[in-house]
């Protein structure tokens, strides 16, 4: 007997149309609004894995790390209004990091709208301003159509994420088969033209002090390795922008920072001395550029080389002496290719070895006091000294928000491109959804989150998820009873008044064991180091309490000195 083919839904439009962009990976929070997509993915279980989470925010963090892990648009599904509110945290994240996200909104049926219906919100006009293109898709004929638009928007120029809600009954709609052959959709990359990269050359010949930075988002393996060839052989120092670690080897010798927070003073004067600055990729917004103090708007002291993917930031803060519209791909391509005197490498060699200097000294561990006093906090430095030395060169960190992450930045070296999964944004609750993307993506790796006590409460639902899914991820959650960062600027500007930025924790162990996890506390650096380690070959998650000193706020600063400052200078 044989079954009639089933006739084509806008719903089963939907999900073609995704696997036809090679989408492997759906992240969500059931709901009614858009079950008939559900539905349609059932057919294509083995296909495409849907990862159910238990709140909308962590959802599109899942999706945002994912695009990040694998360099393709990450996938969300949410209901509408209150699920779609949810999600705008990681649609934020999205924008502003520059990463390829498509949300995928249920939406009531277009006979009830304009009517106040049940959870109906206009999205184009909710979620405008933190996204590429916001679009409702009316006509369930034109499924594949504007799905294919939007992976295009959102791989196009600066990358971002795209909304596209979903009005119910055109989910359910019956369509006649489409006449076409979905194709993925390709990206576009931007080529820079041969005038301009002997004038980059010219530039480069001319200068004593050049320093390049590099950031953003669009970057691949073959890029991160194109511009390693570029470096080596002119000789220049790099510079890392504020969570783009991993853009460099942190152990090349041509290395020589990061300009993130808390970052070293003399990478900020280097900058400032620089007669030619090299911007790839990097946009240096507020926190790269110190509070826009390093680089002055709109006429830079330093001689200026910004790339970027889009014509609209170039020339948006900074005014360039030379602009290249390039993606970062073909722009690195292209500077490994070109020819460079040897005599340049050997001219910059001194200037890279004093900077690679002040790093190796803002960066050194010091020597360990032993023994620690009984019940001391754990000594975070020396914990990053063990990490950086036994972690392996391509584990994943992921983290969110918070003084917690100052330590990593400074102490750990990131060795392999895809190692720093962490938000530009500054978004809280980002680390634990990001680590379980991650370890989706790339099973074959290591994956640690960082999270601190305030930050992993505003996730910490999904060690569910990680527990479903059996992920043997690794949490370290940094518990200094307060929420840090808040705390250290209260201390700055109302030195006498600490008020609401305590906190109460529970049992962080006992918390992940009531999950179906590992949960331990531990007391010393090494201990933390060697339950890392077998929390990586373990069969499940593995969350590591770790208790620290509420003093040491930061890696650079203490709760007393910067009260002592405030009270000094009158606050």
């Amino acid at each position: 007997m044989t079954h009639p083919t089933p006739t084509p839904t806008g719903a089963s439009l939907l999900i073609d149309a995704l696997l036809a962009q090679g989408v492997t990976t759906v992240f969500c929070v059931p709901g009614e609004s858009f079950l008939a997509a559900i539905d349609a993915m059932y057919a294509h279980r083995d296909a495409i894995q849907l990862v159910v989470c238990r709140h909308e925010g962590s959802a599109m963090f899942m999706a945002e790390a994912h695009a990040k892990a694998t360099g393709r648009p990450g996938i969300c599904f949410v209901t509408r209004a209150p699920g779609a509110s949810q999600a705008a945290i990681g649609l934020h994240t999205a924008h502003q990091d520059a990463t390829p996200v498509i949300l995928f909104i249920g939406q009531v049926g277009r006979g009830f709208m304009e009517r106040a219906a049940f959870q109906e919100v206009d999205y184009r006009q909710m979620f405008a301003p933190v996204s590429k293109w916001v679009a409702q898709i009316d006509d369930a004929e034109r499924m594949g159509e504007m799905v294919s638009h939007a992976f295009h928007v959102a791989m196009a120029g600066r990358r971002g994420p795209v909304v596209l809600a979903l009005p119910e009954d055109v989910l359910s709609a019956k369509v006649s088969a489409p006449q076409y052959t979905l194709k993925p959709a390709q990206t576009v990359h931007a080529v820079p033209n041969g005038t301009a990269l002997a004038q980059l050359h010219d530039m480069l010949i001319a200068a004593q002090r050049p320093l390049l930075i590099v950031g953003g988002s669009g970057w691949n393996a073959q890029a991160v390795q194109d511009l390693r060839s570029f470096v080596h052989a002119t000789g220049v120092p790099v510079a890392c922008s504020f969570r783009r670690q991993d853009l460099f080897d942190n152990d090349d010798p041509h290395y020589v920072g990061v300009l993130g927070l808390g970052a070293d003073p003399g990478l900020h004067q280097a900058v400032k001395d620089a007669d030619l600055l090299l911007l790839v990729g990097a946009r240096m917004g507020e926190v790269p550029s110190a509070g826009y103090t390093l680089i002055d708007i709109p006429q830079p002291r330093q001689q200026l080389v910004h790339a970027l993917p889009d014509p609209a930031d170039l020339g948006h803060l900074y005014r360039p002496d030379l602009a290249l519209l390039a993606t970062m791909p073909a722009l690195t391509q292209a500077l490994a290719a070109m020819p460079v005197d040897p005599a340049l490498r050997q001219r910059l060699q001194p200037q890279v070895q004093a900077l690679r200097q002040g790093f190796e000294r803002f960066t050194a561990i010091p020597e360990p006091v032993e023994p620690p006093a009984e019940g001391a906090a754990i000594d975070l430095v020396q914990s990053w000294g063990l990490l950086r030395k036994h972690l392996p060169a391509d584990v994943v960190i992921t983290n969110g928000a918070g003084n917690y992450t100052t330590w990593a930045h400074k102490y750990f070296r990131y060795r392999s491109y895809g190692s720093q999964l962490a938000p530009t944004s500054g978004a809280m609750g980002y680390g634990l959804p990001a680590a379980i993307a991650a370890k989706l993506a790339h099973p074959g790796r290591d994956v640690l989150c960082l999270a601190g006590d305030g930050c992993f409460m505003m996730s910490s639902h999904e060690m569910a998820t990680a527990v479903h899914l059996r992920l043997p991820i690794v949490a370290l959650v940094f518990d200094n009873q307060m929420y840090g960062t808040i705390r250290m600027h209260q201390e700055k500007h109302f030195p006498q008044h600490v008020y609401g930025t305590a906190l109460h924790n529970p049992d962080f162990a006992a918390l992940a064991q009531a999950f179906g996890a590992h949960g331990l506390r531990v007391d010393t650096a090494q201990a933390l180091v060697d339950a890392v380690l077998q929390g990586f070959n373990a069969d499940r998650p593995t969350l590591i309490h770790v208790r620290t000193d509420p003093e040491q706020v930061s890696a650079g600063a203490t709760l007393s000195g910067i009260r002592t400052r405030a009270l000094a200078q009158g606050h």
